[in-house]
């Protein structure tokens, strides 16, 4: 994947720490279900290749089971970043319901920051 572009940017909310060479962070609002696993999306190789950053916000609903569904974009400065962001949610999943709790009716939201920062070299 990418190797020569490293992750930056401020995260406001809860935040994870991708892998050294994932340059995709995201921030939660709303979340109160527990992630059992986050997908990050891949770096879109024609914005790698022209060096275009951008943000998607991503809302959604958590079924009983812990699967997005719903899954929509609200807010997006770049349609090529849409596509993964999107695919990411729908792939992750979150702790399943107890039979006795009820969904929430608030939607979820993850924004998605795609950042380039040239890595430092290591001669």
């Amino acid at each position: 994947m990418i190797r020569r572009w490293l992750c930056c940017g401020l995260l406001l909310l809860v935040s994870a720490v991708p892998a050294a060479d994932d340059a995709v962070t995201f921030v939660d609002q709303n979340l109160k279900r527990t992630p059992v696993n986050t997908v990050f999306p891949e770096y879109p190789k024609k914005a790698w290749r022209d060096r275009v950053e951008g943000d998607v916000v991503v809302c959604f609903h958590i079924d009983r089971s812990g699967k997005p569904v719903g899954v929509r974009v609200r807010q997006s400065s770049h349609r090529l970043f849409e596509r993964p962001a999107v695919r990411a949610v729908r792939r992750s999943r979150y702790l399943p319901l107890a039979d006795d709790e009820e969904p929430s009716p608030v939607k979820s939201c993850r924004t998605f920051r795609f950042r380039l920062e040239p890595a430092e070299r290591s001669d």
